[in-house]
C-alpha cells in the first residue's frame, strides 16, 4: 500500500481517501478469503459494495488531519488504519440508521438491507424483507466487528493504545445516545430547537468532526490544547454539516443526494428545520406541518405542501444562515488555532464541503 507522504506544504486528501480505501479493500479481501463458510461471501460482498458505493470518506479525512494537526510523525500506518476503522464503523452505523429509517436507498445504491433481502428470493416478500432486516443487522454488527478488529491491528504502542481507546469509546457512546435522541423526537412535530440541536451535535457534530479529529491528534501524542483546538473548530462545522444534511433531505436532488426527498418527512425527523418553521407557523401552517409529516403514504404532492411552509415560514433561509454563521465561527477557530499551514488548508476545504454542498 502506498501511503501518502508526510504534511509539507499542502495536505494531499486524495491520496488519504485512496490510502484509507486500500487499506479496507485488503482487510476485506482478506476476510473473504479466510471466509469458514460460502454463504458468508454473500454477507461480505454487500459490506465491500457498499464501502465502494461512494462516500466523502469525511472522517478518515480528519482523523488524518488530526494526526498532522498533532505534529505527525513517524508511524502513518498506524493512522491510516484507524482512519479506515472509523469509516467501517461508519458503515454499521448507516446499515443500522437504513433500517432504523426504513431507507430503500443508500449513496444512490439499494440500502443493505433491501440488498441482502435479494439474496432471499424464494418469491415469499414476506419472509424475504425479514430475511433481509435480520441480515443487515448481522452485517451492521459485523462491520462494528471488524472496525475494532482493524484497528487493534495496527503496530500502535502501548501510548498510543491507552491514548486511542477512551477517544473510541467516548464517541461510540455519543453518537448511540444521538441516535436515541433522534427515535424519541422522530414523529413529534414541535418547536423545541434545543432539542432538535442536541440531536445534530451528539449525532453528527461530536462522531464526525470532533472525535475522528481527536483519534488522530491522539496517536500524534496531542496536547490538551490541541484537542481544544480540534474541538473549537468541529462543533460548529460539525452542526454546519447536518444542518445542510437536513436541508438536503427535504430539498435535495435525489439523483444527486443518492437518497430519496421523501424519507425525512415520512419518518417526521424533528430537526432544527422543522423545529423553527412549527416556532413560526400559523394556524393553517401547523396543520399542513402536522397532518403530513411522520405519515408513510406521504406523496409527492403533501411533501410540497410541507416544503412550502417550511419556505414561507422562513425557516429555510434561516437554517442557510445558520451553516453560515457556524461555517464561519469554524474558520475563526482554524485562525486561532496555531494548525500547521497544510492541516489549516486542509480543514478550510473539508469545511467548505461540509457547508456548501449537493449531496
Amino acid at each position: 500500500m502506498t501511503a501518502p507522504a508526510p504534511v509539507a506544504d499542502a495536505l494531499d486528501l486524495a491520496a488519504v481517501r485512496t490510502a484509507v480505501d486500500r487499506t479496507l479493500e485488503g482487510f476485506l479481501a482478506d476476510k473473504l478469503k479466510r471466509a469458514e463458510a460460502g454463504e458468508m461471501g454473500e454477507v461480505i460482498g454487500v459490506l465491500d459494495r457498499f464501502l465502494r458505493a461512494g462516500g466523502k470518506r469525511l472522517r478518515p479525512l480528519l482523523c488524518v488531519c488530526g494526526w498532522h494537526a498533532a505534529g505527525g510523525g513517524p508511524g502513518l500506518e498506524v493512522v491510516l488504519r484507524a482512519a479506515a476503522a472509523l469509516e467501517l464503523f461508519h458503515a454499521f452505523a448507516l446499515i443500522h440508521d437504513d433500517v432504523m429509517d426504513g431507507s430503500d436507498t443508500r449513496r444512490g445504491h439499494p440500502s443493505a438491507h433491501r440488498a441482502l433481502q435479494a439474496v432471499r428470493g424464494d418469491g415469499d416478500v414476506r419472509a424475504a424483507e425479514w430475511f433481509g432486516i435480520s441480515s443487515a443487522i448481522l452485517l451492521g454488527d459485523l462491520a462494528l466487528i471488524w472496525s475494532d478488529e482493524l484497528l487493534t491491528g495496527a503496530p500502535m504502542t502501548a501510548g498510543q493504545h491507552l491514548a486511542v481507546r477512551p477517544v473510541l469509546d467516548i464517541m461510540r457512546s455519543e453518537v448511540m445516545q444521538g441516535q436515541y435522541l433522534d427515535l424519541l423526537a422522530t414523529g413529534k412535530v414541535t418547536g423545541d430547537l434545543k432539542q432538535a440541536m442536541d440531536v445534530v451535535r451528539y449525532k453528527t457534530a461530536k462522531y464526525t468532526i470532533e472525535r475522528p479529529l481527536h483519534v488522530g491528534a491522539v496517536l500524534a501524542g496531542g496536547s490538551p490544547a490541541d484537542l481544544e483546538a480540534c474541538t473549537a473548530y468541529a462543533l460548529p462545522i460539525g452542526e454546519a454539516f447536518q444542518l445542510r444534511d437536513d436541508l438536503l433531505g427535504v430539498f435535495g436532488d435525489p439523483r444527486v443526494t443518492g437518497k430519496s426527498d421523501l424519507d425525512d418527512l415520512r419518518e417526521g425527523k424533528r430537526t432544527p428545520l422543522v423545529a423553527i418553521a412549527v416556532q413560526r407557523a400559523d394556524e393553517a401552517q401547523l396543520t399542513v406541518l402536522r397532518s403530513g409529516l411522520g405519515r408513510a403514504d406521504l406523496d409527492e404532492t403533501d411533501a410540497a405542501a410541507i416544503r412550502g411552509v417550511l419556505e414561507a415560514t422562513g425557516a429555510r433561509q434561516c437554517v442557510e444562515e445558520m451553516i453560515i454563521h457556524r461555517h464561519a465561527a469554524a474558520l475563526q477557530a482554524l485562525e486561532r488555532s496555531g494548525f500547521p499551514p497544510a492541516v489549516t488548508a486542509a480543514l478550510k476545504d473539508i469545511a467548505r464541503a461540509a457547508a456548501v454542498r449537493s449531496s
